[in-house]
Protein backbone atom coordinates (compact mmCIF):
# COMPACT_ATOMS: atom_id res chain seq x y z
CA UNK A 1 0.00 0.00 0.00
CA UNK A 2 1.43 3.36 -0.94
CA UNK A 3 2.40 5.62 1.86
CA UNK A 4 -0.27 8.22 2.56
CA UNK A 5 0.93 12.15 2.41
CA UNK A 6 -0.59 15.53 2.71
CA UNK A 7 1.31 19.03 1.83
CA UNK A 8 1.06 21.68 4.25
CA UNK A 9 1.87 25.32 3.20
CA UNK A 10 4.10 27.88 5.04
CA UNK A 11 4.28 30.91 4.61
CA UNK A 12 4.38 33.75 3.31
CA UNK A 13 3.23 35.31 6.33
CA UNK A 14 3.69 32.96 8.95
CA UNK A 15 4.95 33.40 13.04
CA UNK A 16 8.71 31.83 13.01
CA UNK A 17 8.99 33.53 9.57
CA UNK A 18 10.62 36.73 10.31
CA UNK A 19 10.55 37.44 6.16
CA UNK A 20 8.21 36.57 3.78
CA UNK A 21 8.87 33.19 1.78
CA UNK A 22 6.37 30.13 0.84
CA UNK A 23 7.64 26.84 1.76
CA UNK A 24 5.31 23.77 0.90
CA UNK A 25 6.11 20.65 2.73
CA UNK A 26 5.15 16.75 2.32
CA UNK A 27 4.49 15.31 5.26
CA UNK A 28 3.14 11.70 6.89
CA UNK A 29 2.11 11.66 9.80
CA UNK A 30 4.25 14.17 11.36
CA UNK A 31 7.34 13.38 9.40
CA UNK A 32 8.70 15.98 6.44
CA UNK A 33 8.27 13.73 3.40
CA UNK A 34 9.71 16.35 1.13
CA UNK A 35 10.07 20.30 1.01
CA UNK A 36 9.53 23.18 -1.87
CA UNK A 37 10.56 27.00 -1.42
CA UNK A 38 9.01 29.99 -3.73
CA UNK A 39 11.15 33.12 -3.24
CA UNK A 40 10.38 36.53 -4.44
CA UNK A 41 8.33 38.56 -2.45
CA UNK A 42 11.25 40.61 -0.91
CA UNK A 43 12.50 41.91 -4.57
CA UNK A 44 13.11 45.51 -4.75
CA UNK A 45 14.93 46.21 -7.92
CA UNK A 46 18.29 46.74 -6.34
CA UNK A 47 20.05 45.57 -8.94
CA UNK A 48 18.43 47.73 -11.64
CA UNK A 49 18.47 50.99 -9.48
CA UNK A 50 22.53 50.83 -9.57
CA UNK A 51 22.63 51.28 -13.36
CA UNK A 52 20.53 54.88 -12.49
CA UNK A 53 23.11 55.99 -9.91
CA UNK A 54 26.70 56.52 -9.69
CA UNK A 55 29.10 54.44 -7.67
CA UNK A 56 28.82 56.47 -4.39
CA UNK A 57 25.05 56.43 -4.45
CA UNK A 58 25.01 52.97 -5.28
CA UNK A 59 27.22 52.25 -2.06
CA UNK A 60 24.19 54.22 -0.40
CA UNK A 61 21.82 51.68 -1.89
CA UNK A 62 23.44 48.35 -2.01
CA UNK A 63 24.07 49.17 2.56
CA UNK A 64 20.44 48.96 2.35
CA UNK A 65 19.95 45.30 0.96
CA UNK A 66 20.20 43.84 4.60
CA UNK A 67 20.16 46.04 8.30
CA UNK A 68 22.20 42.98 9.82
CA UNK A 69 24.84 42.17 7.40
CA UNK A 70 24.72 46.21 5.56
CA UNK A 71 28.59 46.35 5.94
CA UNK A 72 29.55 42.93 3.96
CA UNK A 73 27.39 44.10 1.43
CA UNK A 74 29.54 47.47 0.96
CA UNK A 75 32.34 45.95 1.59
CA UNK A 76 32.14 43.19 -1.23
CA UNK A 77 30.83 45.76 -4.11
CA UNK A 78 33.38 48.60 -2.56
CA UNK A 79 36.19 45.83 -3.12
CA UNK A 80 35.00 45.26 -6.70
CA UNK A 81 34.84 48.97 -7.01
CA UNK A 82 38.49 49.41 -5.87
CA UNK A 83 39.77 46.77 -8.51
CA UNK A 84 38.64 48.51 -11.22
CA UNK A 85 39.86 51.88 -10.34
CA UNK A 86 43.33 50.27 -9.57
CA UNK A 87 43.75 51.79 -5.99
CA UNK A 88 45.55 50.46 -3.23
CA UNK A 89 43.91 51.78 0.04
CA UNK A 90 45.85 52.58 2.56
CA UNK A 91 46.31 50.28 5.77
CA UNK A 92 44.98 51.45 8.48
CA UNK A 93 41.76 51.92 5.96
CA UNK A 94 41.58 47.74 5.14
CA UNK A 95 42.30 47.42 9.41
CA UNK A 96 39.19 49.21 10.48
CA UNK A 97 37.02 47.73 7.54
CA UNK A 98 37.95 44.53 8.67
CA UNK A 99 37.38 45.38 12.40
CA UNK A 100 33.49 46.45 11.79
CA UNK A 101 33.77 43.40 9.51
CA UNK A 102 34.35 41.25 12.77
CA UNK A 103 31.87 43.56 15.29
CA UNK A 104 28.94 42.78 12.81
CA UNK A 105 29.96 39.44 12.56
CA UNK A 106 29.45 39.27 16.72
CA UNK A 107 26.50 41.46 16.64
CA UNK A 108 24.64 38.94 13.42
CA UNK A 109 25.83 35.53 15.07
CA UNK A 110 24.71 36.78 18.73
CA UNK A 111 21.14 37.86 17.44
CA UNK A 112 21.10 34.26 15.45
CA UNK A 113 21.63 32.28 18.57
CA UNK A 114 19.27 34.36 20.49
CA UNK A 115 16.78 33.47 17.55
CA UNK A 116 17.13 30.15 17.49
CA UNK A 117 16.65 29.82 21.08
CA UNK A 118 13.14 31.55 20.65
CA UNK A 119 12.45 29.08 17.74
CA UNK A 120 12.60 26.50 20.75
CA UNK A 121 11.04 27.99 23.07
CA UNK A 122 14.12 28.83 25.01
CA UNK A 123 13.55 32.96 25.69
CA UNK A 124 15.79 32.85 28.71
CA UNK A 125 18.91 32.35 26.26
CA UNK A 126 17.41 34.39 23.70
CA UNK A 127 16.99 37.45 26.61
CA UNK A 128 20.79 37.17 27.40
CA UNK A 129 22.55 37.10 23.68
CA UNK A 130 20.15 40.20 22.70
CA UNK A 131 21.33 41.71 26.16
CA UNK A 132 24.74 41.05 25.52
CA UNK A 133 24.10 42.07 21.34
CA UNK A 134 23.40 45.76 22.53
CA UNK A 135 27.02 45.79 23.71
CA UNK A 136 28.47 45.54 20.61
CA UNK A 137 25.15 47.94 18.70
CA UNK A 138 26.34 50.43 20.95
CA UNK A 139 30.06 50.25 20.23
CA UNK A 140 29.28 50.28 16.52
CA UNK A 141 27.05 53.33 17.14
CA UNK A 142 30.19 55.46 18.54
CA UNK A 143 32.91 54.06 15.81
CA UNK A 144 30.11 54.97 13.18
CA UNK A 145 27.57 56.72 14.26
CA UNK A 146 24.45 54.13 13.33
CA UNK A 147 23.32 50.83 14.80
CA UNK A 148 22.90 49.51 11.75
CA UNK A 149 23.89 51.18 7.92
CA UNK A 150 26.96 51.80 9.65
CA UNK A 151 28.11 53.69 6.64
CA UNK A 152 31.74 53.31 6.71
CA UNK A 153 32.90 52.16 3.95
CA UNK A 154 34.31 54.67 0.83
CA UNK A 155 35.91 53.90 -2.42
CA UNK A 156 39.26 54.02 -1.11
CA UNK A 157 38.96 53.36 2.07
CA UNK A 158 36.94 54.42 4.99
CA UNK A 159 35.00 57.37 6.59
CA UNK A 160 35.65 57.25 10.07
CA UNK A 161 39.05 56.69 12.59
CA UNK A 162 38.54 55.66 15.97
CA UNK A 163 40.05 57.09 19.02
CA UNK A 164 42.43 55.89 21.52
CA UNK A 165 39.32 55.77 23.75
CA UNK A 166 37.08 53.84 21.25
CA UNK A 167 40.04 52.06 21.14
CA UNK A 168 39.79 51.07 25.13
CA UNK A 169 36.61 50.53 24.73
CA UNK A 170 36.40 47.76 22.04
CA UNK A 171 39.15 46.24 24.47
CA UNK A 172 37.13 45.86 26.74
CA UNK A 173 34.00 44.89 25.08
CA UNK A 174 35.83 41.94 24.13
CA UNK A 175 36.92 40.85 27.48
CA UNK A 176 33.22 40.81 27.79
CA UNK A 177 31.88 39.01 24.90
CA UNK A 178 34.54 36.04 25.86
CA UNK A 179 33.10 35.69 29.03
CA UNK A 180 29.33 35.55 28.12
CA UNK A 181 30.53 33.24 24.99
CA UNK A 182 31.80 30.86 27.43
CA UNK A 183 28.72 30.52 29.14
CA UNK A 184 26.93 30.43 25.86
CA UNK A 185 28.75 27.72 24.57
CA UNK A 186 28.25 25.82 28.05
CA UNK A 187 24.32 25.93 27.94
CA UNK A 188 24.31 25.03 24.22
CA UNK A 189 25.84 21.85 24.63
CA UNK A 190 24.40 20.77 27.95
CA UNK A 191 20.90 22.12 28.33
CA UNK A 192 18.76 18.94 28.10
CA UNK A 193 15.90 20.69 26.53
CA UNK A 194 17.79 22.81 24.19
CA UNK A 195 20.03 19.86 23.43
CA UNK A 196 16.84 18.09 22.59
CA UNK A 197 15.50 20.21 19.66
CA UNK A 198 19.02 20.76 17.97
CA UNK A 199 20.80 17.29 18.50
CA UNK A 200 20.15 15.00 15.17
CA UNK A 201 17.88 17.45 13.49
CA UNK A 202 18.46 18.74 10.05
CA UNK A 203 20.86 16.47 9.23
CA UNK A 204 22.92 17.68 6.29
CA UNK A 205 25.62 15.34 5.27
CA UNK A 206 29.36 16.64 4.12
CA UNK A 207 28.51 15.26 0.92
CA UNK A 208 25.16 16.63 0.33
CA UNK A 209 26.52 19.91 1.73
CA UNK A 210 28.89 20.37 -1.36
CA UNK A 211 26.90 19.13 -3.81
CA UNK A 212 24.18 21.61 -2.87
CA UNK A 213 26.77 24.42 -2.57
CA UNK A 214 26.35 25.45 0.71
CA UNK A 215 28.45 28.26 2.49
CA UNK A 216 29.50 29.93 5.83
CA UNK A 217 28.59 28.54 9.15
CA UNK A 218 25.57 25.91 7.22
CA UNK A 219 28.43 24.54 5.57
CA UNK A 220 31.20 24.67 8.01
CA UNK A 221 28.67 22.85 10.39
CA UNK A 222 28.73 19.79 8.22
CA UNK A 223 32.75 19.59 8.61
CA UNK A 224 33.36 21.74 5.08
CA UNK A 225 36.37 23.50 5.56
CA UNK A 226 35.75 26.65 3.62
CA UNK A 227 36.23 30.42 4.97
CA UNK A 228 37.10 32.85 2.04
CA UNK A 229 38.91 34.84 4.96
CA UNK A 230 41.37 32.45 4.58
CA UNK A 231 40.95 30.97 1.38
CA UNK A 232 40.56 33.97 -0.58
CA UNK A 233 42.25 36.88 1.91
CA UNK A 234 40.87 40.36 1.75
CA UNK A 235 40.68 43.75 3.67
CA UNK A 236 43.43 43.15 6.53
CA UNK A 237 42.53 39.11 7.15
CA UNK A 238 45.90 38.17 5.76
CA UNK A 239 47.83 39.99 8.55
CA UNK A 240 45.82 37.83 11.04
CA UNK A 241 45.75 34.37 12.37
CA UNK A 242 42.75 33.32 13.36
CA UNK A 243 41.02 29.22 13.22
CA UNK A 244 38.17 28.24 10.79
CA UNK A 245 35.52 26.55 13.09
CA UNK A 246 33.91 23.29 12.09
CA UNK A 247 31.95 20.67 12.83
CA UNK A 248 31.50 17.18 12.19
CA UNK A 249 28.07 16.70 13.73
CA UNK A 250 26.13 17.82 10.29
CA UNK A 251 23.32 19.02 12.30
CA UNK A 252 21.41 21.90 14.37
CA UNK A 253 23.95 21.43 17.07
CA UNK A 254 26.80 21.66 14.86
CA UNK A 255 25.37 25.04 13.70
CA UNK A 256 24.96 26.55 16.90
CA UNK A 257 28.67 24.96 18.03
CA UNK A 258 30.25 26.73 14.95
CA UNK A 259 28.73 30.35 15.52
CA UNK A 260 29.65 30.53 19.01
CA UNK A 261 33.09 29.33 18.66
CA UNK A 262 33.13 31.76 15.74
CA UNK A 263 32.41 34.80 18.54
CA UNK A 264 35.85 33.59 20.29
CA UNK A 265 38.01 33.85 16.99
CA UNK A 266 36.32 37.48 15.81
CA UNK A 267 37.20 38.75 19.37
CA UNK A 268 40.78 37.42 18.67
CA UNK A 269 41.01 38.76 15.65
CA UNK A 270 39.73 42.47 16.49
CA UNK A 271 42.11 42.42 19.60
CA UNK A 272 44.85 41.48 17.23
CA UNK A 273 43.64 44.46 14.49
CA UNK A 274 43.78 46.94 17.56
CA UNK A 275 47.44 45.93 18.64
CA UNK A 276 48.52 45.91 14.96
CA UNK A 277 46.47 49.10 14.09
CA UNK A 278 49.42 50.93 11.82
CA UNK A 279 49.23 54.96 11.70
CA UNK A 280 48.86 56.44 8.46
CA UNK A 281 46.09 57.87 6.30
CA UNK A 282 42.56 56.22 6.44
CA UNK A 283 41.49 56.24 2.83
CA UNK A 284 42.64 57.64 -0.72
CA UNK A 285 42.42 61.38 -0.76
CA UNK A 286 41.98 61.74 -4.36
CA UNK A 287 39.49 58.98 -6.02
CA UNK A 288 38.21 59.37 -9.91
CA UNK A 289 34.45 59.59 -10.20
CA UNK A 290 34.65 57.79 -13.41
CA UNK A 291 35.51 54.05 -13.14
CA UNK A 292 37.51 52.40 -15.96
CA UNK A 293 35.63 49.70 -18.59
CA UNK A 294 35.90 46.78 -17.25
CA UNK A 295 34.40 43.64 -14.68
CA UNK A 296 35.32 42.82 -11.29
CA UNK A 297 33.96 40.13 -9.19
CA UNK A 298 34.35 40.27 -5.44
CA UNK A 299 33.95 37.44 -2.71
CA UNK A 300 33.28 38.36 1.02
CA UNK A 301 32.99 35.67 3.90
CA UNK A 302 29.38 37.84 5.63
CA UNK A 303 27.95 36.33 8.93
CA UNK A 304 25.97 33.78 6.88
CA UNK A 305 28.37 32.46 4.13
CA UNK A 306 29.76 33.57 1.46
CA UNK A 307 28.72 36.83 -0.98
CA UNK A 308 29.72 37.71 -3.96
CA UNK A 309 29.35 41.00 -5.90
CA UNK A 310 29.71 41.29 -9.61
CA UNK A 311 30.21 45.01 -10.74
CA UNK A 312 31.19 45.65 -14.62
CA UNK A 313 31.95 49.58 -15.99
CA UNK A 314 31.11 50.62 -19.29
CA UNK A 315 33.79 53.59 -18.51
CA UNK A 316 31.27 56.30 -16.73
CA UNK A 317 30.23 57.37 -13.48
CA UNK A 318 27.36 54.93 -13.07
CA UNK A 319 27.83 50.95 -13.07
CA UNK A 320 26.41 49.42 -16.32
CA UNK A 321 25.35 46.30 -14.09
CA UNK A 322 25.77 45.28 -10.47
CA UNK A 323 24.61 41.40 -9.51
CA UNK A 324 24.10 40.21 -5.78
CA UNK A 325 24.88 36.91 -5.02
CA UNK A 326 24.39 36.58 -1.37
CA UNK A 327 24.34 33.17 0.97
CA UNK A 328 21.37 32.64 1.98
CA UNK A 329 20.90 31.80 -1.93
CA UNK A 330 23.35 29.21 -1.55
CA UNK A 331 22.07 27.87 1.55
CA UNK A 332 18.25 27.60 0.85
CA UNK A 333 18.03 24.38 -1.02
CA UNK A 334 20.04 22.37 1.24
CA UNK A 335 18.25 23.70 3.95
CA UNK A 336 15.13 22.71 2.08
CA UNK A 337 16.64 19.15 2.17
CA UNK A 338 18.10 18.90 6.01
CA UNK A 339 14.54 18.97 7.03
CA UNK A 340 13.32 16.08 5.29
CA UNK A 341 13.20 13.08 8.12
CA UNK A 342 12.36 16.08 10.77
CA UNK A 343 9.16 16.28 12.06
CA UNK A 344 6.84 18.97 11.62
CA UNK A 345 7.40 20.59 14.84
CA UNK A 346 11.42 21.22 13.68
CA UNK A 347 10.55 23.36 10.75
CA UNK A 348 10.95 27.10 12.30
CA UNK A 349 14.19 25.77 13.98
CA UNK A 350 15.36 23.77 10.61
CA UNK A 351 15.07 26.58 8.86
CA UNK A 352 16.19 29.48 11.26
CA UNK A 353 19.42 26.96 11.23
CA UNK A 354 21.12 28.69 7.73
CA UNK A 355 20.07 32.05 9.34
CA UNK A 356 18.10 33.08 5.85
CA UNK A 357 18.10 36.48 4.65
CA UNK A 358 15.22 36.86 2.24
CA UNK A 359 15.77 40.47 1.31
CA UNK A 360 19.58 39.66 0.62
CA UNK A 361 18.47 37.15 -1.65
CA UNK A 362 15.25 38.22 -3.65
CA UNK A 363 16.65 38.96 -7.01
CA UNK A 364 14.65 39.11 -10.72
CA UNK A 365 15.79 40.04 -14.21
CA UNK A 366 12.69 41.07 -16.74
CA UNK A 367 12.87 39.91 -20.22
CA UNK A 368 11.05 41.72 -23.31
CA UNK A 369 10.56 39.97 -26.08
CA UNK A 370 10.91 43.07 -28.64
CA UNK A 371 10.09 41.96 -32.23
CA UNK A 372 12.42 44.68 -33.46
CA UNK A 373 15.33 44.01 -30.64
CA UNK A 374 14.60 40.44 -30.08
CA UNK A 375 15.00 39.20 -26.01
CA UNK A 376 16.22 42.05 -24.08
CA UNK A 377 16.69 43.35 -20.76
CA UNK A 378 14.07 45.67 -19.46
CA UNK A 379 15.27 49.02 -18.82
CA UNK A 380 14.13 50.82 -15.18
CA UNK A 381 11.72 53.62 -17.29
CA UNK A 382 10.17 50.44 -18.96
CA UNK A 383 10.09 48.51 -15.75
CA UNK A 384 8.43 51.61 -14.12
CA UNK A 385 6.30 52.36 -17.00
CA UNK A 386 5.12 48.73 -16.72
CA UNK A 387 3.86 48.92 -13.66
CA UNK A 388 1.85 52.26 -13.62
CA UNK A 389 0.24 50.12 -16.13
CA UNK A 390 -0.41 46.93 -14.71
CA UNK A 391 -2.09 49.16 -11.42
CA UNK A 392 -4.29 51.50 -13.51
CA UNK A 393 -5.54 48.47 -15.82
CA UNK A 394 -6.13 45.74 -13.31
CA UNK A 395 -6.95 47.75 -10.14
CA UNK A 396 -8.13 50.73 -11.42
CA UNK A 397 -5.48 52.93 -9.66
CA UNK A 398 -4.09 56.24 -11.21
CA UNK A 399 -0.41 57.26 -10.28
Amino acid sequence: MAESTIKIPVGPQHPFLKEPCKFEFEISGEEIRGAKIRMGYNHRGMEKACEDRNYYQCLYLLERICGICSHSHTTAYIQAVESLLGLEVPKRGLYLRTLVCELERLHSHLLWLGVAAHEVGFDTLFMYTWRDRELVMNILEEISGNRVNYAINTVGGVRRDITAEQRKKIIDLTKVVRERVAYYANIGTNEPSFMARIQGVGKMSTKRAIEKCAVGPFARASNVDRDVRRDDPYAAYGDLEFKVITSDSCDILGRVVVRVLEMVESCKMIDQLLDKLPEGEIAVQKVPRRVPAGAAVSRYEAPRGEDVHYVRSNGTDKPERVKVRAPTLCNLEAAAESVVGSFVADIPIAIASIDPCFSCTDRTTVLLNDHRRGVRVATWEELRRHGVDWYRKNKGIRF
